[in-house]
């Protein structure tokens, strides 16, 4: 399962130099999250670095996107080619 962030987000900017895959960037209103990039930061550390570092638990994961961790093991694995 991808992670999103919520309208809660207040810019602060912390979440997305933490991404070890670029999922993060900032949108229009807030940060958003691109599902085809979020591994729950699988294969690199055992919870998600944004979450982890978020002052208003604003990243919860995203109900739309349900992976298993075996799912997100192996999009790690692709993106790291």
């Amino acid at each position: 399962m991808a992670l999103i962030i919520t309208d809660e987000c207040i810019n602060c900017d912390v979440c997305e130099p933490e991404c070890p895959n670029d999922a993060i960037t900032e949108g229009d209103e807030i940060y958003e999250i691109d599902v085809a990039l979020c591994t729950e930061c699988v294969g690199h550390s055992d919870e998600p670095a944004c979450v982890e570092v978020c002052p208003v638990d604003c990243i919860p994961k995203d109900p739309d996107n349900v992976e298993t961790k075996e799912q997100l093991q192996a999009k790690y694995e692709k993106l790291q080619g």
